[in-house]
């Protein structure tokens, strides 16, 4: 599509075959859509201009979402998941007609999957991908937003106030949840942080107030706040959804909550925890649609994507991810382990707690307390004819010692390290007491990610660098030649951050006869690093650089994320 879509750019004049040349190479390395790509190179000013001359090109229209008011009931005929994978949204409907905006009009399997749902003939027109993003999010939204709802409890006479040493009854409680404005209060915060992307919900006990805040793109962000005389009903609400103990108010409690919304399962880990003014309640949003399981997708420079790929097809041996919590390291594990879960193979995980469940993969959920650590599970594994295992974490010389055991005899084991490089792992699993010739021998590939906060489109812009931040940054020269940076200055778009999304950055370390050679001799670290670096291996930093030049990241978020 890319290719069609320059060739009639440049015969229109709205491009020159030079820049399209430039942004077909970069859509190459980022992966990310043509048009934008133009926008962020400044070849045109908006999606809206290529719009036009896609409508014009395939006789179509073209249309400005921004100046269109849409009739919430025909938006709703057409499902929210595919509407926001497929980035098309209904405008209209005329008799059997339905006009409906789309970004890609090419894509002719949407429009005969709409066309299916709705039993209606369907007239694309087009428009730009960010248009039709904030139209799905503005007409997916229950028609009763937050501050709605808390005026309608405001006015409740069945929740009254209590102090914050006051703790209200059972038999009280049970007729507060069940009071409907606040039941509705509830679902709606959870349903707005899931339409929001959000990773966790935050209900946070103050004095005076209830502060709610959702963790998105790794950033919490704080919304709305509730009054807090309703601190006792909202978590005691959250509790019964979760099957937990209304009336234990002084010990931290765990669970879990299912919930289906437009169409998919959604599970939602529940915490609460004492604090001086009520319980805190933090909930863990484990969306699948949020759930990033093409390994395209990750942010991995071609050369290192090949490299990883390559290793995961081995019949035997250990593959390492490190980086501190939060990297997206379980995501790099669950894309590799999709990329192999084929009829004949026979994938084992143990995972504290799974997150995730896939087909295919049998999924064991660790529980200490009960005697099923990591290394129990993977002896277990051992006796159900494993292909592929993989291990959420690598904690101790025991589960070491087995693990890279089960690589040495003929399986495939993927696992996750706390370390802050690639290199320093083989040093790790030393420390364990994994003797060095085991690890020399098993080992395949270590890699060190981060995840760093991508500069929002919308309001990007170029600055200058100054002299003393490049020298900063400590990358091969040649790295610097033609370095460009960008910020975002913040908008409404992105809540005036500066930032959208999300994209990793990797450190891939394949063991190499020389490398491995040097584990034998005990080498330290640095040497293993430097060797690694000679052999082709980007560093983070590296990495990171190299993301700020192709306009992805700031050179702020480079020094905040990396270090030298």
């Amino acid at each position: 599509m890319s290719g069609e879509l320059s060739t009639i750019l440049v015969k229109a004049g709205k491009i020159t075959q030079e820049q399209a040349d430039a942004a077909l190479e970069r859509v190459k390395e980022t992966k990310e859509k043509f048009g934008k790509v133009l926008v962020d190179m400044g070849a045109v000013t908006a999606e809206e201009e290529i719009s036009k001359v896609i409508g014009k090109h395939l006789k179509i229209g073209a249309l400005r979402l921004g100046d269109v008011e849409l009739n919430p009931e025909v938006v709703k005929l057409i499902p929210l998941d595919i509407a926001r994978k497929f980035k098309v949204i209904a405008i209209s409907k005329i008799g059997k007609t339905l006009l409906v905006a789309i970004s890609d009009p090419n894509n002719i399997y949407v429009l005969d999957a709409i066309k299916f749902i709705t039993g209606c003939t369907v007239q694309p027109a087009i428009a730009p991908q960010q248009e039709i993003e904030k139209a799905i999010e503005q007409y997916y939204t229950d028609s009763g937003g937050l501050s709605e709802i808390v005026a309608g409890l405001e006015g409740d006479p069945d929740l009254e106030v209590v102090s914050a040493e006051e703790a209200p009854s059972e038999s009280d409680l049970m007729s507060q949840i069940q009071d409907k404005p606040l039941v509705k209060l509830v679902d709606s915060i959870i349903g707005d942080a899931i339409r929001m992307g959000a990773s966790d919900i935050h209900f946070e006990m103050y004095e005076k107030k209830i502060r709610v805040r959702y963790r998105i793109d790794g950033e919490l962000r704080e919304m709305a706040p509730l009054p807090f005389k309703y601190r006792a009903a909202i978590v005691s609400r959250i509790k019964i959804m979760a099957d937990l103990d209304i009336s234990e108010r002084r010990l931290p409690q765990d669970g879990r909550i299912k919930i289906r919304i437009t169409g998919r399962n959604v599970d939602l880990r529940v915490s609460s925890l004492p604090t001086i003014f009520g319980e805190k309640v933090v909930m863990r949003i484990l969306d699948p649609l949020a759930l990033k399981v093409d390994m395209t997708q990750l942010g991995f420079r071609e050369e290192d994507l090949k490299k990883f790929q390559d290793r995961i097809h081995l019949p035997f041996g250990i593959i390492l991810v490190t980086g501190p919590t939060g990297s997206g390291k379980t995501t790099t594990l669950y894309s590799a382990l999709q990329q192999i879960n084929t009829i004949d193979v026979n994938i084992m995980t143990a995972e504290d707690p799974v997150e995730f469940n896939f087909e295919g993969i049998n999924q064991v959920a660790v529980k200490s307390e009960i005697g099923l650590d990591f290394a129990a599970a993977l002896r277990s594994f051992l006796r159900q004819d494993p292909d592929v295992i993989m291990l959420g974490e690598i904690r101790d010389g025991e589960t070491a010692e087995i693990a890279i055991k089960a690589a040495l005899t003929g399986h495939l084991v993927f696992s996750t390290l706390h370390t802050n490089d690639a290199p320093s792992s083989i040093t790790r699993l030393m420390d364990m007491g994994t003797p060095h010739y085991l690890v020399a021998s098993s080992a395949k590939l270590i890699m060190a990610q981060r995840m760093m906060k991508k500069i929002c489109p919308k309001c990007k812009e170029e600055v200058n660098l100054l002299p003393e931040q490049v020298e900063s940054l400590h990358v091969p020269q040649d790295m610097l030649r033609g370095l460009r940076a960008f910020r975002g200055k913040g908008c409404s778009s992105c809540n005036e951050t500066g930032k959208a999304g999300r994209t990793g950055i990797y450190e891939v370390m394949p063991v190499s006869p020389a490398i491995e050679n040097l584990i034998l001799q005990k080498a330290p670290d640095t040497e293993i690093r430097k060797v690694a670096l000679e052999e082709g291996m980007f560093s983070l930093r590296m990495a990171a650089v190299d993301k700020m030049k192709n306009g992805l990241v700031s050179i702020d978020e480079v020094f905040a994320v990396t270090t030298n």
